[in-house]
């Protein structure tokens, strides 16, 4: 039977690769709908190749430029722009899976909607976990939701540990996440202070958005895999570690109470994810080029440096304080990163602000969707007054 989609996020680099792995299984899947920020002659030629039945934009002006010329182009596709679209478009009764690509806490409420609707729930948006945790996975089970990692990290971890998860807390000892390190895995710490948004966008292995790009360069992306990984899986904090490894080959593994260690290879090519989490738990091809063995270079490993990257172990500090600490550190780190990129902090400084607003935060209220956007709301006016100090 042909598979329903509603892409969440579809211009971002996410949203773009599952359009192409849908691509090459016509009949298999259909896009149902999709949903974007601001890019709307990418949404519309998104809407003229796959002919969803509606399509979302984020402002009401953007809505309107798009529907404007999803009529000028003759198409059928309608467009929606409510301030429940996107929970319309991941909990509407035709839709059997919805990827999950917003990027930041934005994403939350419709994962949720996707959730207790009992969809097929992709999710290659980490902060639905950081922010939401408890609350999202609860609705995950009342829904009789399937949730799939896409995460490369979180997809590696999921084919290797065994299917009844009933049994994995007496088979599994920890899980290993791997990182590239980034582009500074090398560079002095004194220097990281003059880093330009430039350098730290350039990914070494990837192409991504830029904020994942910066938040792989300081490994806050990893800080918040850590926590994803502790609600995905069910796992004791101190159960998850990071591990960076720089070709990326290998993107995590699982170590057994027997100290056998089970991992997941592949190139660095997301659709082999995307595509994993599309058919589970069948496979389809993905279009990404296979490993060639003969022609791989050496897979080195190395600790990850808590001097060069502080940002990462602010993650079990998070998951061992009061419940809401890790709203607060992902919306902390969404000001920093955006202040970053407007050259109004220096690189260096998003941990130090990072650190402020954790200290001038105290969560409450972390038990519910309102709760949790008001936890957020409140920690971006705390750290946008404290972005100013540093200026």
């Amino acid at each position: 039977m042909t598979q329903r989609i509603t892409v969440l996020g579809s211009t971002g680099s996410i949203g773009k690769n599952t359009l192409d792995v849908v691509a090459r299984h016509p009949g298999r899947y259909e896009i149902f709908a999709l949903s974007a920020a601001t890019q709307v002659d990418l949404l519309l030629a998104q809407c003229a190749a796959h002919r969803p039945r509606y399509a979302v934009m984020a402002s009401a002006p953007h809505a309107r430029q798009l529907a404007e010329k999803i009529k000028a182009n003759g198409l059928a596709t309608q467009v929606l722009q409510a301030p429940d679209a996107l929970e319309t478009i991941a909990s509407h009764e035709d839709v059997d899976a919805v990827m999950a690509a917003i990027v930041g806490a934005a994403g939350l409420a419709p994962c949720l909607a996707a959730a207790r609707a009992g969809k097929r729930l992709l999710l290659a948006n980490k902060e639905a976990l950081v922010v939401g945790g408890e609350v999202f996975m609860r609705a995950v089970k009342d829904g009789g939701a399937t949730l799939l990692p896409i995460d490369s990290e979180h997809s590696a971890i999921f084919q290797s540990l065994p299917e009844d998860a009933a049994t994995w807390p007496r088979r599994v000892q920890h899980v290993l996440l791997t990182a590239s390190g980034g582009p500074f895995r090398t560079r002095a710490p004194g220097t990281l202070r003059d880093v330009t948004p430039g350098e730290a966008c350039a990914h070494p292995n990837f192409s991504m958005g830029r904020k994942i790009s910066i938040d792989s360069a300081t490994m806050m992306n990893k800080a918040l895999e850590v926590i994803e990984a502790r609600w995905l899986f069910d796992l004791a904090p101190e159960q998850i570690k990071v591990v960076i490894h720089p070709q990326q080959i290998i993107h995590s593994m699982v170590q057994f109470v027997d100290a056998s260690i089970i991992a997941q290879l592949g190139t660095p090519d997301m659709r082999v994810p995307i595509a994993c989490g599309l058919a589970w738990p069948e496979r389809v091809e993905s279009g990404a080029a296979p490993l060639d063995f003969a022609q791989l270079a050496a897979l080195t490993f190395e600790k990850a440096d808590a001097v060069r990257f502080p940002g990462l172990h602010l993650s079990w500090q998070a998951l061992a304080a009061a419940p809401g600490t890790t709203a607060v550190l992902n919306a902390a780190n969404e000001v920093a990163v955006d202040a970053f990129l407007g050259e109004r902090i220096r690189f260096d400084q998003i941990h130090a602000l990072n650190l402020a607003t954790l200290e001038a935060v105290a969560p409450s209220n972390a038990d519910s969707l309102q709760g949790l956007l008001a936890l957020d709301a409140q920690t971006r006016a705390v750290a946008c007054e404290l972005v100013q100090r540093f200026q």
